[in-house]
């Protein structure tokens, strides 16, 4: 019998620390991967001489390929366990940067699908570690903690890439993208054989390929949270996409400082994901805090209708800062609640299926802004119609709530 069996790994005192600390470290490396060539996209254009509008379809090929594979991710989790699963992530990952090396759009596209696929394997496979070894009494606080990779994986991307692409040049980005996921990869090792020793290996991933979404399906507090997530997404990746351009096109700022305001709104995102899991598990409902953030953003997202260029810029700091904490702050609080209520053992596969629908909030969401600005012609306008999206998540999480105080009774 192996040391592992003999005792609860849950009591083992470097768990706990170290599946959150090598979870968010992932997180905030896939991010950075994800967000690396955004981050440096005038510089990509001008090397392959396309508009740098067009990099912008990077992000919907990574999200898009992020859908599909999410699908599989919690079979993969099952069959090979979650470390060997995020070991896994980090290596499309490093295909996908050493894709984005050449010089060439074809390259660019399949870099962006294995970005996706390593980007999808990531929320399962941690889920399942955290809802391990992380136990109930803080649940929301440290999903939340490993949420925090992404804006940080983001604010990373926008710190370090532009200096590196004019120093080296922008194939330098990628490199260094990929020199840390190796280095994250090796570190792994160390740990597989403690954190994946309740793998399946007789698990068939394609003959339980929709699993998940069966899950999902069958269990109504399960689709009606997802289906909140979808609605949130759409105006978490809106007000991101768009800031920058609603400040300087609509209340007359400068380039550099609306995308100084993006970047408060990003750090400020990390300090909401933090705050709103600390809540959460005081309050004891993730289901009712989700409602709570889905009514912030959705009033936030109402006043942006009102900004112009006569708004101070502070009060428009002010404004962004609590859309943002709202907006983008959510997502810690959705994975841990998702795991709290899926079936026993299922983590993976709920996530994976979940997160699949909540990616597609992303690879819409800007597309469908896009298409309405059109015809509004104004971004505070366009943007008073994300109150419709925010409150309709806030609904759905309210009924999740409600759906689970019926099963307890």
């Amino acid at each position: 019998m192996s040391e592992t069996s003999e005792r609860d790994p849950a009591t083992l005192p470097y768990n706990r620390t170290a599946v959150v600390g090598a979870m968010t470290s992932v997180q905030a490396s896939m991010s950075l991967a994800v967000l690396m060539l955004a981050a440096i996209a005038p510089a990509v254009a001008k090397s392959l001489d396309i508009p740098a509008a067009l990099i912008g379809y990077q992000v919907s090929i990574v999200f898009g390929s992020a859908s599909v594979f999410s699908l599989i991710a919690g079979g993969l989790v099952r069959r090979w366990g979650a470390c060997r699963t995020s070991q896994s992530a980090l290596i499309l990952g490093l295909a996908g940067c050493a894709l984005a090396t050449i010089p060439d759009i074809a390259a660019l596209a399949a870099a962006s699908v294995c970005i996706g696929a390593g980007y999808a394997l990531t929320n399962p496979s941690a889920s399942h570690l955290l809802g391990r070894f992380a136990g109930n009494r803080y649940r929301n606080v440290i999903f939340s903690i490993k949420q925090t990779g992404v804006p940080l994986g983001g604010a990373i991307a926008g710190l370090v890439a532009p200096g590196l692409a004019i120093t080296f040049g922008w194939q330098s980005v990628p490199i260094a993208a990929a020199a840390t996921l190796l280095a994250l990869l090796v570190a792994l090792q160390a740990r597989r054989r403690f954190w994946d020793d309740d793998r399946d290996q007789s698990w068939r991933i394609r003959g339980n390929l929709f699993e998940g979404l069966i899950l999902v399906w069958n269990r109504k507090p399960l689709r009606r949270l997802v289906s909140a997530s979808f609605f949130y997404t759409i105006t978490q990746l809106c007000l991101v996409t768009f800031l920058v351009t609603l400040l300087v096109e609509d209340a007359g700022m400068t380039l550099v400082a609306a995308g100084f305001v993006l970047s408060i709104v990003q750090m400020a995102s990390v300090l909401g994901r933090l705050a709103w899991g600390w809540v959460a598990d005081k309050v004891g409902d993730g289901a009712v805090v989700l409602a709570v953030i889905g009514v912030i953003a959705g009033i936030t997202s109402g006043i942006t209708m009102l900004v112009g260029p006569e708004w101070p810029v502070n009060g428009m700091k002010v404004l962004f800062v609590i859309f943002g904490i709202a907006a983008v702050g959510w997502n810690g609080v959705f994975i841990a609640e998702v795991a709290r209520v899926s079936p026993a053992g299922r983590i993976g596969p709920t996530t994976g299926a979940a997160l699949a629908i909540t990616f597609a909030g992303v690879i819409f969401g800007p597309s469908l802004f896009a298409f309405a600005h059109g015809f509004i012609g104004s971004y505070t306008t366009t943007f008073g119609l994300l109150t419709v999206a925010s409150v309709a998540g806030a609904l759905l999480a309210l009924s999740c709530r409600q759906k689970n105080a019926e099963d307890a009774a």
